[in-house]
C-alpha cells in the first residue's frame, strides 16, 4: 500500500512520502488553527510545513514541480502562510495592535525584498552565462573572473523566503506572551536578513565580476579552433539522463588517430560527462554552432539518431559516421535515419546483416566494420566460477521509448528471475544492475524494479543471517572493513582530485576557464579509479547478494565479476558476449526459442528463458559444469560475428576507418574546389594539411 502511495505521489521513498503528507496536510490544519483560534497548534502545524517542504525541495522531490504547476509554487505557499498569520492575529483581537500593522507591512516589504532578491540572481546567472561551455580549450585570451560562491546562488529563492522564519516566530511569541518586543524583533530580523542578502550579492553585478559578451566568447573560440585544428569530432544531444551513451566513445575519442574534438549539444549533459583528456564544446545555440570554425574537421561520429545532428550533418566538407551507443537487435540498431550518414560503423558482421534485413535504406558499400573499442576492459572467462559461490549478473534494459511489451523483462520475468536465482539449489550470488532509464515510461516497470531491489536486499540480510555463512563471514570481516576504509579513502582522493583548483565548485564559466588538460592528473584519476574498483568488490564477501547502481562500479566490471549474465535483447547481451561467459535472455513477448533466435542474433548461443524463469537451471548448470555447457563453441564463433575478429584489435580496425574516411573527405573537398575554382570549397587545407593525410595514410 505504501508503495502504492509513493508510486501514484511520485516521491522516491517513504521519507518524501512522509514529508509530502506533512507539508499537504499541514496547510489546512495551519487555516483551522488560524480560525479557533490556537497558538499553538497554529505554531505545530506550521512548523511541520516548513519541515516538509524543506526536505521534499532537498531531496528535489517531482511533487514539487507538479505543485508549481497547479499554482501551489514555493512563493505561494510562503505567502498562504505569512497571511494565515495575519489572520490568526486579528483572530486573536489584535487587529487594532500596532504590531498587527508592523507584521502587515513586513510581509508586504518582505515581498518586495523577494522580487529584488529575484531579479538580482536572475540577471547575475544571466550575465554570467557563456554562449559556450568548454573542457580541455584554452579560453585564455578572455577574462573570465571567478563566479560568485554558489551558496549565494543555489537555491536562493528557497533561502531568501525561509528568512520569514524571524518574523514568523517572533509574532507567535508576541502574541503568546503579550510582549509585542519579540513581534517587532523578528520583523526587523526578516527584513534586515533580506536586505542584507541582497546587498552582498549586488557587487556581483559589476563589470568586472560578469564574463565576456557573446561575440567575444565566440571569437575566442574559433581562435582556439584554427589553432588546434581538430580533424576528427564526436557529436551528441540527448537528455542528461542519456550522457552514457556518449561517456563510452570518450576513451576511443582519447586514442583517435588525429586531432579529436567533442560537441555537445545541452549544457545540463557537461556535469554528467566522464574525465576526459579530449577538448569538449558544448554549443547549445544551432546558429552558433553552425557559425563555429570547423573547417579541419574531416569526420564527424554520432553516438545517437537525434533531431539536432542536422545542425552539423548540413556541413559538406566533413564526412558523416553514425556509430551508436552500443551494438543489439533492437530496432533502433536498423533506425531509417541511418541513411542520412555517409558511412554506418558497426562491431561486427552482424550489424551490416542486420541492415540488409530490414532494407531501411544503408547500403552495404557505406556499413564498415570496425569492432567495439570500448570492450577492451573485458575479461575472457576461465572456463569456471572465479569464486566458490558462482555470481549471475541479472542487468535488464528499461522498457524503451516505445513501451513495447518485449523489450524488458523486469515487468513480467524479473521477479521470476530472480526469485529462481535466489532460490537455487546450488547457492549463487546475485548482482542486481538495472538500467539507468528503468521506470522512466513506464510505472509498472519501476515498481518492478523496486520489488526486485527489496528481494535482493532481504535476500542479503537473510545470507547474512544464516550460520551456514556466518564463518565466512567473520574470516573476511577485517579485509572487508579494510577496503570500507579504502573507498572513502579513495572516494576522498577522486573528490579532491576532479574538484579543480580546490574553491567550491563554481558555474559554468569559471569551470571552463579551469577545466584544461593535466596529463599527471588524468592518470592519477585513472589509477585511483582502478583502486576503487578493487576495493568495491573487496568491500563485501563473494556471496553477498548486491544491488549495483550509480556511477560505479562500471557495467564492464560487473561483467567481470559475474560468472554468467541474465539480461534482454539490448547491446548490453551484444558486449557481454565478448567475455565467452554463458548467459540467458528473456523472451518477454513469448515468441518461442525458435522465432526468439531467428529474430535476435545475439540470442543464438542463449538459454532462452521463458517469463516464468524455469529454464534458469540449464543456464546455473553452463556455469558450473563445463561439460554441461554445450554453447560453448557456439559463444565464441557468435562472439566473431557479432563483434569482430580479436586481430587486428578494435581499436586498430576503428582508427583505420578513420584514417580512410579522412582521405575521402580530403578528396572530395579538393574535387569541389578544382570543378568550382572556389578555393573555399577545401577549408582548412594547405600544405602541411595535405602532409598530414598522407602520413595518416601510410600509417
Amino acid at each position: 500500500m505504501i508503495s502504492s502511495a509513493i508510486r501514484m505521489a511520485r516521491v522516491g521513498s517513504g521519507a518524501e512520502l512522509a514529508a509530502a503528507i506533512l507539508m499537504v496536510l499541514g496547510y489546512p490544519c495551519v487555516m483551522i488553527a488560524a480560525l479557533i483560534p490556537n497558538i499553538w497548534f497554529f505554531a505545530a502545524a506550521t512548523a511541520a510545513t516548513y519541515i516538509g517542504d524543506w526536505y521534499l525541495h532537498y531531496r528535489g522531490s517531482y511533487l514539487i514541480n507538479r505543485l508549481a504547476k497547479v499554482r501551489a509554487g514555493l512563493s505561494i505557499r510562503f505567502l498562504l502562510r505569512e497571511l494565515l498569520l495575519v489572520l490568526l492575529l486579528a483572530r486573536l483581537d489584535l487587529a487594532e495592535a500596532n504590531v498587527y500593522y508592523a507584521a502587515v507591512a513586513c510581509f508586504l516589504i518582505f515581498y518586495g525584498i523577494q522580487a529584488a532578491h529575484g531579479t538580482l540572481t536572475t540577471l547575475i546567472r544571466l550575465r554570467r552565462t557563456m554562449p559556450v561551455v568548454t573542457r580541455n580549450v584554452d579560453l585564455a585570451g578572455l577574462r573570465i573572473p571567478d563566479a560568485p560562491p554558489q551558496r549565494l546562488l543555489f537555491r536562493a529563492a528557497e533561502k531568501m523566503l525561509y528568512l520569514d522564519i524571524f518574523a514568523v516566530v517572533g509574532l507567535l511569541i508576541a502574541a503568546q506572551s503579550g510582549n509585542h518586543t519579540f513581534g517587532y524583533v523578528g520583523i526587523i530580523a526578516t527584513l534586515g536578513c533580506g536586505a542584507l542578502y541582497i546587498a552582498i550579492l549586488l557587487p556581483n553585478i559589476r563589470k568586472s565580476r560578469l564574463v565576456p559578451g557573446d561575440t567575444k566568447v565566440l571569437k575566442a573560440l574559433d581562435k582556439w579552433l584554427a589553432s588546434y585544428k581538430p580533424t576528427v569530432a564526436l557529436y551528441f544531444s540527448g537528455s542528461k539522463d542519456s550522457a552514457y551513451q556518449v561517456n563510452m566513445w570518450l576513451e576511443t575519442m582519447a586514442k583517435t588517430d588525429g586531432k579529436p574534438l567533442v560537441i555537445l549539444r545541452e549544457r545540463n549533459i557537461v556535469p554528467q560527462l566522464a574525465s576526459t583528456s579530449v577538448p569538449v564544446v558544448c554549443v547549445p545555440g544551432g546558429v552558433h554552432l553552425m557559425n563555429m570554425n570547423l573547417s579541419t574537421v574531416r569526420v564527424a561520429l554520432y553516438a545517437a539518431n537525434v533531431g539536432k545532428n542536422i545542425h552539423l550533418l548540413r556541413v559538406p566538407t566533413m564526412k558523416h559516421v553514425f556509430i551508436g551507443h552500443g551494438d543489439s537487435d533492437k530496432l533502433a540498431s536498423v533506425n531509417p535515419f541511418s541513411k542520412a550518414y555517409d558511412e554506418v560503423w558497426t562491431a561486427g558482421r552482424a550489424g551490416r546483416d542486420r541492415y540488409a534485413l530490414a532494407d531501411v535504406g544503408v547500403r552495404d558499400e557505406d556499413i564498415v566494420e570496425v569492432g567495439r573499442p570500448q570492450l577492451a576492459p573485458i575479461k575472457t572467462w576461465s572456463g569456471k566460477p572465479g569464486n566458490p559461490v558462482p555470481t549471475v549478473l541479472y542487468a535488464p534494459t528499461w522498457e524503451g521509448w516505445d513501451n513495447q511489451p518485449g523489450n524488458t523483462s523486469l515487468i513480467l520475468a524479473g521477479e521470476n528471475i530472480v526469485r529462481r536465482l535466489l532460490e537455487a539449489e546450488q547457492p549463487v550470488r546475485v548482482l542486481y544492475k538495472p538500467h539507468p532509464f528503468t521506470g522512466t515510461v513506464n510505472a509498472k516497470a519501476g515498481a518492478a524494479h523496486a520489488r526486485i531491489t527489496a528481494m535482493v536486499e532481504k535476500a542479503a540480510a537473510d545470507r547474512a543471517a544464516d550460520a551456514r555463512w556466518a564463518k565466512e563471514s567473520e574470516a573476511g570481516q577485517s579485509e572487508r572493513d579494510a577496503a570500507k576504509a579504502d573507498l572513502a579513502r579513495i572516494d576522498a582522493l577522486l573528490a579532491e582530485l576532479t574538484g579543480g583548483t580546490g574553491r567550491t565548485a563554481g558555474d559554468e564559466a569559471e569551470e571552463s576557464r579551469d577545466a584544461k588538460v593535466d596529463p599527471e592528473r588524468e592518470a592519477e584519476i585513472a589509477r585511483l579509479k582502478g583502486q576503487w574498483n578493487d576495493a568495491y568488490w573487496r568491500s563485501f564477501g563473494w556471496w553477498e547478494h548486491k544491488v549495483v547502481t550509480g556511477a560505479g562500479p562500471a557495467l564492464y566490471d560487473c561483467f567481470n565479476e559475474s560468472d554468467g549474465m541474465v539480461s534482454d535483447i539490448s547491446s548490453v547481451v551484444s558486449d557481454f558476449i565478448a567475455s565467452g561467459k554463458p548467459y540467458a535472455v528473456t523472451d518477454s513477448a513469448e515468441l518461442g526459442e525458435a522465432e526468439f533466435k531467428r529474430q535476435n542474433t545475439a540470442v543464438r548461443a542463449a538459454v532462452v528463458l521463458s517469463n516464468s524463469a524455469e529454464e534458469i537451471g540449464e543456464f546455473l548448470g553452463a556455469i558450473t559444469d563445463s561439460a554441461a555447457d554445450p554453447m560453448a563453441d557456439e559463444r565464441r564463433e557468435l562472439k566473431q560475428y557479432l563483434l569482430g575478429p580479436d586481430e587486428p584489435t578494435s581499436i586498430e580496425q576503428y582508427n583505420a576507418a578513420v584514417r580512410a574516411l579522412v582521405v575521402r573527405a580530403e578528396a572530395r573537398n579538393q574535387g569541389v574546389a578544382q570543378r568550382t575554382g572556389d578555393p573555399s570549397a577545401a577549408p582548412g587545407l594547405n600544405d602541411s594539411d595535405e602532409t598530414d593525410v598522407d602520413t595518416a595514410v601510410a600509417g
